[in-house]
Formats: structure tokens, C-alpha cells, sequence
């Protein structure tokens, strides 16, 4: 997570992300929101949602190839028996004006061709080209003469033109800033030899870190630089767990730090390896939501595994108020977790007919009369949102 670009994402939020055929995601335009946290059965299209929007990140960051490669190649991804290519697609505002990109990917034997690749702008009277590419036929506006020209620099077939545009490119930049920021968090690893059990060095942090790596050092961090951030972190300790005291950041050798608990009925603090799961994984996901460093758009993938329902309430509280500095996207099986939520922060995931998936905002589907007596979640596994295995 480190050397992410920080951005004034009041003015750089993502407005839409467009998806084509990828896996159950056949056509999928979606409008995007602060907060946004999907519900569905198992083989839905949340993970595949999380997974595009990562391929999209990864593309424009020059990593399209190696990234396909670890999902298993183009043919993994592409909607099953559809015919066409892989589209990914984003909309953002750049001074005001709608920037719009699409990128489409089809197969070639093992590998793959990027067919087409657009980005631009509609202003009026003349929209403005700064990328239009048709296969080898790759063109950038070039910003000295505002037309259309193919690269005088060495140019990378399988990966995307935007990933290529030179920093003097600013529109094409601003955008990439933005998609390369995106970040993904998966289920923290509290194993036994887990990063975030161990000691761990003393040095600048500003993220806890993707398994935790760096949770010691960020606490270390807000408690010396940003008290009022670290006093937010064991305020919510508290309230999650009426009898915690204090977090302690003892010297563990030279240079190395790690982290106790100490309760208020206990005399000895208990070492971070003598926590829960759960207790671990609260930590983590309060001190991130914490980072005045979080990216662009935040990936957080089932946030409740290990959780007591009762700290879900807190979760949410934490996520939305989160969402005021980062697109916060949130995969979720609870039903427990939907209850602290408004509709307008649920994306209902469903199937269609053809087995393909239906996004909706919960906010769209006509439930007022059904929550004037019921609560959010009661109201989905009542069935009445659809979303249901």
C-alpha cells in the first residue's frame, strides 16, 4: 500500500465503472457511491465485482499482464459461452468536465489483444480525443498540436495505453493517478505466525498494512503525530469492549516494537499473539478506516469474518464515516452488518435468468412500505430484495 498517490478525492471521485463480460458481471454500468456495500449469495458477482474493479486498477498501472496471469488468464475471466470482448470502462470528473475511458481485451490463442481503447472528453462545441486506439493502430492527442498522433516512445502491446501516457499528459494522468490508487483488502491472516502477531520494525507507516504488517508502526505513528486519530481508535476499543483500557506499544528488541492489550480487571496486559481472531481483526480494520492515507477507491472483502455481531454496528459507523475521504466498496454475507445500514448504501447483487448479475441500490427497489415495520436486514432475508441463495 505504500507510495500510493493521495488526491483530493472530493473532486476525483470515480461517477461510474462500466463492466463487460467478466465472469457473471455481463453488462454492468454501474453509478458509483461514497459507500457501497454488496449483498448476495454465494456466486453473485460481489468477489467478481472487487476482482474487475482490481484488473482496472491494475491495467492502468502497467499491470494488466501479470494481473490476468494470476487470475488465470483471459479465458478465466470472460463470461462463460458469451461472445465479444472484455470491457472495462470508468467515469470521473476532471475540472468539472466528465472524463470518460473504455478499455476492451479479447483473446488471441493463449493470450490476448487489447482490441480498443478510448478516452475522452465530451466539452462542447468539440469533444477532446486523448487516447483512440484500434488494436496496433495506437494514437495519443498530442498536446502541442491537440490532434491525434501514434507514440515516438516505445509502446507495450499488452498493456494499456493509459498506463503508457507520458506524466505531461494531464488529463490522461489525472485519471490514472486515480485508478492506480484503487485498493483491495482481503480477510486479515491471523495464523499463528501471522505478520500482524509478530514484532515489527520501527518506521514511517501510514496504512496498517494489507495482513497487518505495518500495524504497530501506524499506531506508533497517530499516537506520536496524530493523537486525536489514535484516540478515536481506543475510543472505539472501548465501546466495542466495555472492559479495555488501553493499547501499549512496548520496545521488543532494538528497533522492534509490539503491541499489548490492557484491560481495566487485569493486572498484566495481554501480548498481541493472546488476542482473539476477532479482537486482531477489529484492530486492523479500526486503524485503517482510521488512515488519513487510504486510496482513492477502498476494496474491503467480507469485514465480518470473526466479528461479533455487535461490533458490526461500529463497523458500519466507521465505513460511512470513512467514505467522506475514500470510495468505500464492501463485500458481505451479513445480514447482521445490513441492519446498520440505509438503502442507499446497499448494492443488492442478484441473477437474472441467464446467470448473469443484477446490481441494484437497495434505495431503488420500493421498499418503504416493508421498512416502516421492518428493519433493512429483516426485509432481505424476508426475500424482499431479492439477493437470496
Amino acid at each position: 500500500m505504500s507510495g500510493v498517490a493521495q488526491l483530493d478525492i472530493s473532486m476525483h471521485k470515480v461517477r461510474t465503472i462500466t463492466i463487460e463480460r467478466f465472469k457473471r458481471l455481463h453488462t454492468v454500468d454501474l453509478q458509483m457511491r461514497p459507500l457501497m456495500v454488496m449483498i448476495g449469495p454465494n456466486g453473485a458477482g460481489k468477489t467478481s465485482m472487487l476482482d474487475a474493479v482490481s484488473l482496472l486498477s491494475a491495467s492502468a498501472a502497467g499491470h494488466m499482464k501479470s494481473t490476468l496471469s494470476d487470475m488465470g488468464g483471459i479465458s478465466d475471466v470472460l463470461t462463460r459461452g458469451a461472445a465479444g470482448s472484455l470491457v472495462l470502462g470508468a467515469e470521473m470528473l476532471v475540472e468539472n468536465e466528465p472524463l470518460k475511458y473504455r478499455l476492451e481485451i479479447e483473446p488471441k490463442g493463449p493470450s490476448y489483444v487489447i482490441s480498443r481503447e478510448n478516452l475522452y472528453q465530451e466539452l462542447v462545441p468539440q469533444p477532446i480525443k486523448y487516447i483512440e486506439s484500434q488494436y496496433d493502430n495506437v494514437l495519443y492527442n498530442n498536446p502541442k498540436t491537440n490532434k491525434l498522433a501514434r507514440p515516438d516512445w516505445e509502446h507495450t502491446p499488452l498493456e494499456s495505453a493509459l498506463s503508457q501516457v507520458p506524466k505531461m499528459y494531464r488529463q490522461p494522468e489525472e485519471l490514472r493517478k486515480v485508478l492506480t490508487s484503487v485498493t483491495q483488502y482481503h480477510v486479515l491472516d491471523v495464523s499463528k505466525r501471522a505478520p500482524v502477531k509478530l514484532p515489527q520494525q520501527l518506521k514511517p507507516a501510514d496504512l496498517p498494512g494489507d495482513n497487518g504488517e505495518d500495524l504497530i508502526p501506524f499506531l506508533y505513528s497517530l499516537r506520536e503525530n496524530d493523537k486525536s486519530r489514535y484516540e478515536v481508535i481506543e475510543d472505539t476499543l472501548r465501546a466495542a469492549f466495555p472492559g479495555f483500557e488501553s493499547l501499549n506499544l512496548p520496545s521488543a528488541a532494538t528497533g522492534m516494537l509490539t503491541l499489548t492489550w490492557k484491560e481495566r480487571n487485569f493486572k498484566s496486559p495481554l501480548s498481541i499473539g493472546q488476542l482473539s481472531e476477532g479482537t486482531l481483526r477489529f484492530i486492523w480494520l479500526v486503524s485503517l478506516l482510521q488512515s488519513s492515507s487510504l486510496s482513492t477507491i477502498t476494496m474491503i472483502d467480507e469485514p465480518e469474518v470473526s466479528l461479533h455481531p455487535e461490533l458490526l454496528s461500529l463497523f458500519a459507523d466507521l465505513v460511512r464515516e470513512a467514505s467522506a475521504k475514500t470510495q468505500i466498496i464492501v463485500a458481505t454475507h451479513s445480514d447482521r452488518l445490513i441492519r446498520f445500514l440505509e438503502p442507499k448504501e446497499v448494492l443488492v447483487m442478484d441473477i437474472d435468468e441467464q446467470g448473469y448479475t443484477t446490481p441494484a441500490w437497495a434505495d431503488s427497489l420500493d421498499l418503504e412500505e416493508w421498512l416502516a415495520d421492518y428493519s433493512l436486514d429483516e426485509v432481505w432475508r424476508m426475500g424482499r430484495m431479492g439477493a437470496r441463495a
